[in-house]
């Protein structure tokens, strides 16, 4: 009987065969990449506000503490956006004339918000609540990062499951003194593991990490 294939066959199939493995391995890769890159998780992307403003200038410079602007982060699961009647609670006194506040003044003399663009915006299917992780000693710094360094606000941390979860499964590692939430330069002591296991059990912290916690 004839035969049917070449004897280069068996080398060109395992050739194809390795070729075909690396270029699936080589999508996976390039799909995981692109999947957990800037461009899909926001992390360091600076997003165009109708006013740029610096929290380096206003807390860092000038000592401002988050709960001025951030009202409700206390009491809502919203931590809120700052009306234009808290900026001009200042700046109806001070740089009173500069160009680069134009838009709020015109949104505090003709009575409509400034359309702020959300930075650290979690999906719609994710339930997150301010007040419970502030009352239970989570700072701004440990979800926000170096927010008094940023003259323009950029997202720190990709926000996915894994990262909330690494705080849900091992709350001591990330749990400070109540007192130092809004502590922008609070750091770690060296027995964090420690404090953060008594202040666990003094908050009654739960590692929380059923679906329904944050999925609602």
């Amino acid at each position: 009987m004839a035969q049917l294939f070449n004897r280069s066959a068996n080398a060109l199939a395992k050739v194809t065969l390795i070729v075909g493995f690396l270029a699936a391995a080589g999508g996976a890769w390039a799909s995981y990449e692109f999947y957990h890159s800037p461009y899909m998780t926001r992390v360091d992307l600076v997003r165009e506000q109708p006013v740029m403003f610096s929290h380096k200038h206003h807390v860092e410079g000038l000592g401002i503490d988050c709960r001025y602007c951030h009202t409700s982060v206390e009491v809502s699961s919203s931590a809120g956006i700052p009306s234009t009647h808290t900026c001009m609670s200042c700046h109806s006194q001070v740089w009173v004339d500069a160009p680069i506040l134009e838009p709020v003044r015109a949104s505090y003399r003709e009575n409509l918000p400034l359309e702020w663009i959300r930075v650290n915006d979690l999906p719609d299917f994710v339930y997150f609540d301010h007040s419970i992780h502030v009352g239970k000693g989570i700072g701004c710094t440990t979800c926000h990062g170096p927010i008094d360094q940023m003259p323009l606000v950029r997202q720190v941390h990709n926000l996915s499951m894994k990262w909330c979860l690494d705080c849900h499964r091992n709350p001591e590692a990330f749990v400070r003194p109540r007192e130092e939430v809004f502590n922008v330069n609070w750091q770690p002591p060296a027995d964090q593991l420690e404090m953060g296991g008594r202040l666990v059990q003094e908050y009654g912290i739960e590692t929380k990490t059923y679906c329904s916690a944050c999925h609602r």
